[in-house]
């Protein structure tokens, strides 16, 4: 769906009562769009209605509105300022930021984080968390799943069976 259409379906569960839903509708939209400023400044907004300043911070961290008590509790909960980068969900170069406030603010915090080789990157950064994640580990997961579930539910049957053979004149 395009991000207008989604941005459009996720105001429309604000003004119904159904923030939850936006705010996964929004979420989806900053991953896939994360240097949109606009999707971040409107996540920020849903969780100001939940009154969690903290993530109001995180999402409007790179946005020139962004109050400074909510940008305080973003930065103490992840007071690393590597983990800072990470809880961003910035997938490019600062470069790419729509506005200078962005940029700075994006460079400052790439500028005194630390990885383990040295200086880190936007772009390594991302790299490097999505290397992380093994591609395969849900069917890993899956099978053994599946099969305890199935096996479960065998024994429920049985069970089953043979209470209704011993109740049966």
């Amino acid at each position: 769906m395009p991000l207008q259409a989604t941005l459009a379906r996720a105001d429309a569960g604000l003004a119904a009562g159904r923030v939850p839903m936006a705010r996964q509708r929004l979420r989806s939209l900053v991953e896939h769009h994360p240097t949109d400023l606009t999707v971040r400044r409107r996540l920020a907004a849903v969780y100001r209605l939940y009154g969690e300043p903290a993530e109001s911070g995180r999402w409007n961290h790179l946005d020139e509105s962004a109050d400074p008590a909510e940008t305080a509790a973003f930065e103490a909960r992840p007071p690393d300022p590597l983990r800072r980068m990470i809880a961003l969900r910035w997938r490019a170069p600062e470069d790419h930021a729509p506005t200078e406030t962005a940029r700075a603010r994006l460079a400052a915090l790439r500028g005194t984080a630390v990885g383990d080789g040295g200086p880190v990157t936007w772009t390594d950064l991302y790299i490097a968390a999505e290397d992380k994640v093994p591609k395969d580990e849900p069917r890993d997961f899956l099978l053994p799943s599946c099969l305890a579930v199935a096996a479960v539910l065998l024994v429920l049957a049985v069970i089953g069976a043979v209470t209704t053979v011993r109740w049966l004149p």
